[in-house]
């Protein structure tokens, strides 16, 4: 694994930030709707949404009346992210905070709701990386508190095409993707139950991904 390569996707999203500041565009993410309605059925007032980019979920769930904290490694996204919560008159509801999710989460133990991320799972994390960050999001969360999140899975039609980095990571247009099948998804239950794992599409090309909902035990 080149982990030189994989630290420079942090400046790949940056610079793609900082040029396209709309680059999924301003409508919530599927996935986002979805988590929006597990969270009005679970009475969950506060979110902590991990890599949450240019924040078009985010804006979504604050929109809602969901209190969100957003977390992303780009100073450009929370830059974006930070204007959108001023246009909307959202600071009520929202807030930032520029952090790499590779590092201790800063929140006290058994003291969030609920976790949310979409595609943050898939980005350039090893197998062990991602096993940190889901112990982590363990310790954060409340006891029956949930994860939501997203990955593109090994029925994507870009898995195993372009730079091969190692283990299930590829590498197209300059974008390290590290796709899930579903022994993965297992693989980081440790102190979680699955609750849900359904696939959905999203995008024209279509990107094929698993929406995943585990609760902490």
């Amino acid at each position: 694994m080149d982990q030189k390569k994989l630290n420079q996707q942090s400046q790949h999203w940056e610079n793609n930030f900082s040029s396209k500041p709309e680059m999924f565009g301003l409508d919530p993410s599927l996935s986002a709707k979805k988590a929006l309605k597990l969270f009005q059925e679970k009475n969950i007032k506060s979110v902590i949404e991990l890599g949450a980019g240019l924040g078009r979920d985010t804006i979504f769930f604050g929109k809602n009346l969901i209190h969100t904290i957003a977390l992303d490694y780009s100073p450009s996204g929370i830059k974006v992210i930070d204007q959108k919560i001023k246009k909307a008159n959202l600071s009520k509801y929202i807030s930032s905070k520029l952090f790499d999710v590779r590092e201790k989460l800063p929140f006290e133990d058994n003291s969030i709701d609920a976790c949310y991320s979409h595609m943050l799972y898939c980005m350039a994390l090893t197998t062990e990386d991602l096993a940190k960050l889901n112990n982590e999001i363990k310790r954060i969360l409340k006891p029956g508190g949930i994860n939501i999140y997203t990955v593109r899975h090994t029925n994507d039609g870009d898995f195993q095409n372009g730079n091969h980095i190692g283990e299930d990571l590829y590498e197209n247009d300059g974008f390290i993707v590290h796709y899930f099948s579903e022994e993965k998804v297992n693989s980081l239950l440790n102190g979680f139950k699955n609750i849900a794992l359904e696939k959905f599409e999203e995008g024209t090309f279509p990107r094929k991904l698993f929406f995943v909902v585990n609760e902490k035990k």
